[in-house]
């Protein structure tokens, strides 16, 4: 276990490691463990901008997302060795707000990149931190990926709390997690919906983990009844909604409102604010991204969004200020937490036959003409080696004809009456 005075001589020393590349942004694979942890905090305090990816993603869209931004170095990536990348040529610095780049879209299609400023980072740390009531005697699993904002978050919160983050890169499915957990006496747990659907699986039980008194939940809608059996099996159960475009969590609800604002999402943590134009939920707050970046030019961005971030959700805020979510706007669905662009996954079904895809709670729905109960199973399980994600988030159901609108484009709105 390190200490807080431990932790700074490490961070110090590795920002020395760091001070020999080359100026410019790093692209860093964010594992959970010390040294992917120590490599952002040591960025963090230099003030150098550092992306954090998924570190299994596959040569080649590593090498296009290097290609487009240009970093100063890879490190900590399966497939890539540690060092500095191909020279940057004619690239604007990086604007000195920049600190941290997160993907819009997991390991799916073609992110664009979210550029959060060191105050955004900052800001949100300390709401959670408060929103949550974290405490410095709390100690919080890496139950997520910390390349993923929800996960990060969790490192960032309890950093800022003053409280411990127990490092581990293994899966709620292993044994090792839960013996390190218990030896660590963690006291919360953070999970997505199909986390939360995998641990009634288990049977989780609260007395065989009694230190656990908090569980959180975001990553998208999780079931009114799977949020009451939870509230059950702790002191305290939140739950959460956020974008990576917010840095992380733009609304809390408190455990105290559970049984009468079931369903919704929360209040906006403090500092934060929420409004619905036109339907939309719009967010006011200084956790807001600075905006995307799609190349290495656009690192050198200022704030093109002031603390303003049209969510692309739509719902409505009672009188009390609680938000409830209704729908989307655009066609991205939520996978296990991730976002993914249904429209990239009927250009991955190109080459089937007619097929389009909806979305649904936490899963993918594709409706495929001219295929039967194996062919769905094999598209489902291609699918998820395709968007590296677990096959059972792609419900492939056969269709004799898609819905057609006088257009000739699909009538997605048909398809999902379907259920």
């Amino acid at each position: 276990m390190l200490g807080a005075g431990e932790l700074e001589r490490r961070i110090v020393r590795t920002v020395e490691i760091l001070a020999r590349l080359r100026p410019g942004p790093l692209f860093c694979g964010m594992r959970n463990n010390l040294a992917s942890v120590l490599r952002y905090l040591a960025a963090f305090r230099s003030g150098r901008p550092v992306a954090l990816l998924d570190p299994d993603l596959s040569p080649g869209i590593l090498a296009e997302l290097a290609g487009r931004f240009r970093p100063a170095a890879l490190l900590g990536f399966t497939h890539a060795a540690d060092g500095s990348a191909p020279a940057r040529r004619d690239t604007p610095e990086p604007h000195p707000d920049l600190a941290v780049l997160l993907a819009t879209s997991g390991s799916t299609g073609n992110p664009k990149l979210v550029r959060l400023s060191r105050q955004a980072v900052l800001a949100n740390a300390a709401a959670i931190a408060t929103a949550l009531s974290i405490t410095p005697d709390e100690v919080g699993p890496t139950s997520l990926p910390l390349h993923y904002s929800y996960g990060l978050s969790v490192l960032n919160s309890h950093l800022a709390a003053g409280a411990t983050v127990m490092l581990t890169e293994a899966g709620l499915l292993e044994r090792s997690f839960w013996a390190h957990l218990d030896a660590h006496r963690c006291t919360s747990l953070a999970a997505v919906p199909y986390q939360y659907e995998m641990l009634r699986r288990l049977r989780y039980d609260r007395s065989e983990h009694p230190a656990i008194a908090t569980l959180t939940q975001a990553g998208g809608r999780l079931a009114p009844e799977v949020v009451t059996e939870f509230a059950a099996k702790a002191d305290r159960f939140f739950v959460m909604y956020g974008q990576t475009e917010a840095t992380a969590r733009i609304a809390v609800l408190p455990p105290d409102r559970l049984a009468d604002k079931l369903g919704s999402v929360g209040r906006a943590v403090p500092g934060g604010r929420l409004e619905i134009d036109d339907g939309e939920v719009v967010y006011h707050g200084p956790n807001v991204m600075m905006g995307y970046a799609e190349t290495a030019a656009d690192l050198a961005r200022g704030d093109d969004l002031g603390g303003v971030l049209r969510t692309g959700d739509l719902g409505h805020v009672d009188a009390e200020g609680f938000l409830h979510l209704t729908g989307r706007l655009k066609r991205i669905a939520k996978i296990f937490g991730v976002r993914v662009n249904l429209d990239d996954v009927e250009r991955l079904l190109r080459n089937t036959g007619p097929a389009a895809a909806t979305s649904g709670d936490d899963r993918v729905t594709v409706w495929a003409e001219g295929l039967d109960a194996a062919g769905c199973a094999g598209l489902a399980r291609r699918l998820g080696a395709e968007l590296r994600l677990h096959w059972s988030g792609f419900d492939v159901r056969p269709i004799d004809r898609l819905p057609l609108l006088s257009t000739g484009k699909v009538d997605y709105r048909s398809l999902e009456g379907r259920g």
